[in-house]
């Protein structure tokens, strides 16, 4: 595997990894509904919402450095039900197994950028600069302060997140069976439709009255009301779940970004995707 180490992940924390058949990866660039995501598999595993925990307590982010890697495989490890987890890795930073299932959800860049303007906005400085702290002893890449300004931003994010590579490495195993693509603007028109499709993939079976409670806990309204069943979003964000599940909507890069600045955009899709992959990237499955 290939190794991906910033302040925030390390992708060689998978070497400590044992799996077990049926497991779960919720894949995404960051920003692109992950927490959405790791909500509906949490949702489908406990359809009468007996869950014995917090859906990101249940499914860590296992290559995040935020707490230690003992702690992390301690947890998953005493876990007898089927597992899941999450990971911004790219596709060729994480093992694969062929008898676990991989889920990976993207959006248009351009929206998850203007997602990553609030995380950044409102991400703990403390926590940032622990994170930098040691990042800086190991020289890997900084967590990126938040100026106010968008445009600066957007050039460092363009530059350094990597974001289409991220998407051609899952992009390009599409045809494997064990992953199935989820695109955010699917789920914004067809949450319960998409659902269904996640439940196939994974082969879980939930009864025809079960369907509307499974659905409607994961609408974006229900996720902010009931934030404390997610995860303790206040540990590293400022206003909690408000923050961090902030609008889910599509297009405010429109009155934001500059024709320069799609271009650039456009430039780097273009460069690292094929046309297809951009197609799906920016619309979704469901509008083609």
């Amino acid at each position: 595997m290939r190794t991906y180490v910033s302040a925030v992940s390390d992708s060689r924390r998978w070497e400590h990894f044992t799996h077990r058949p049926g497991d779960i990866f919720v894949c995404t660039p960051p920003k692109c509904g992950t927490t959405w995501m790791q909500t509906i598999v949490h949702s489908l595993l406990w359809p009468a919402g007996d869950s014995p925990g917090a859906v990101m307590f249940l499914a860590p982010w296992l290559d995040a450095r935020f707490d230690p890697i003992e702690a992390i495989v301690e947890r998953i490890d005493g876990q007898d039900h089927r597992r899941s987890l999450k990971t911004h890795t790219p596709a060729d930073g994480i093992p694969w197994f062929d008898d676990a299932r991989y889920i990976y959800v993207a959006r248009d860049g351009r929206d998850a950028f203007m997602s990553m303007c609030n995380h950044a906005a409102t991400f703990r400085r403390d926590v940032r600069a622990e994170l930098n702290e040691v990042a800086a002893r190991e020289g890997v890449p900084l967590m990126p302060d938040w100026d106010g300004d968008p445009h600066a931003f957007f050039a460092g994010w363009l530059e350094r997140a990597g974001f289409f590579d991220h998407v051609a490495s899952y992009w390009a195993r599409r045809e494997q069976p064990n992953l199935l693509l989820v695109h955010f603007n699917d789920m914004k028109a067809d949450l319960e439709g998409e659902m269904r499709r996640v439940a196939s993939f994974l082969d879980i079976d939930i009864a025809d009255d079960q369907w509307p409670a499974v659905v409607e806990r994961c609408t974006f309204e229900r996720m902010r009301e009931r934030d404390g069943e997610i995860a303790p979003f206040e540990r590293r964000f400022e206003g909690g779940a408000k923050s961090f599940l902030f609008k889910g909507t599509n297009g405010r890069w429109r009155d934001v970004l500059t024709d320069a600045e799609l271009d650039a955009y456009t430039e780097r899709a273009d460069a690292a995707l094929p046309p297809d992959a951009t197609t799906w990237l920016e619309q979704g499955r469901l509008a083609r």
